[in-house]
């Protein structure tokens, strides 16, 4: 059990099942990108919707648009694309459910150039579409690229809070913690 509290929009969630969590309107992508291999990509899209009465801001038909590749393989079973377009479909599908904030943990782990280029396109279009963004990326480019505010850890602590531009400016910090 949880001990202590973890608050979204005014509420004490932890301990809630994960239903009723995404039901509030958080969403959650893994850094192992949990897809249902058996099921074809658009099985898996569909079965990130909510709510079937009431259209949401993500639709099947944007995903695919978003993202060729998903569109080719719409109706392939999922186990079968590449890690990049396993991750991509993880936050297609999140986003399915139309959350408020969406937690994303690691995007960009493992994958090619390329593909870490269009996730971090996503991203920035996640964001443009007014939903709030938790992201935990080691890649700094790209959460230099996309963050408005940035937090570094060192240690199991916070040992920078700003914005990039500080991020940027700050020799210690960086040398420190981000730099080999």
């Amino acid at each position: 059990p949880p001990h202590g509290t973890i608050s979204f929009k005014g509420q004490n969630i932890a301990g809630l099942p994960s239903y009723k969590i995404a039901h509030l309107g958080l969403g959650y992508v893994p850094e192992h990108r949990d897809i249902f291999p058996g099921l074809t990509v658009r099985q898996n899209l569909l079965l990130g919707v909510k709510d079937t009465k009431r259209p949401g801001k993500w639709k099947l038909e944007d995903m695919l648009e978003m993202f060729p590749n998903l569109k080719a393989r719409a109706d392939t079973a999922a186990g079968v694309m590449s890690g990049g377009e396993k991750q991509m479909l993880t936050i297609c599908r999140t986003l399915m459910g139309d959350p408020e904030l969406i937690m994303i943990d690691e995007p960009t782990e493992g994958l090619a150039p390329i593909i870490v280029q269009q996730v971090g396109d996503l991203i920035a279009e996640i964001a443009k579409r007014g939903v709030a963004i938790l992201l935990v990326e080691q890649k700094l480019s790209i959460a230099m690229r996309i963050s408005h505010r940035l937090y570094v850890m060192g240690h199991g602590r916070i040992v920078f809070e700003g914005t990039p531009a500080g991020l940027k400016s700050n020799d210690a910090v960086r040398k420190e913690w981000l730099e080999v």
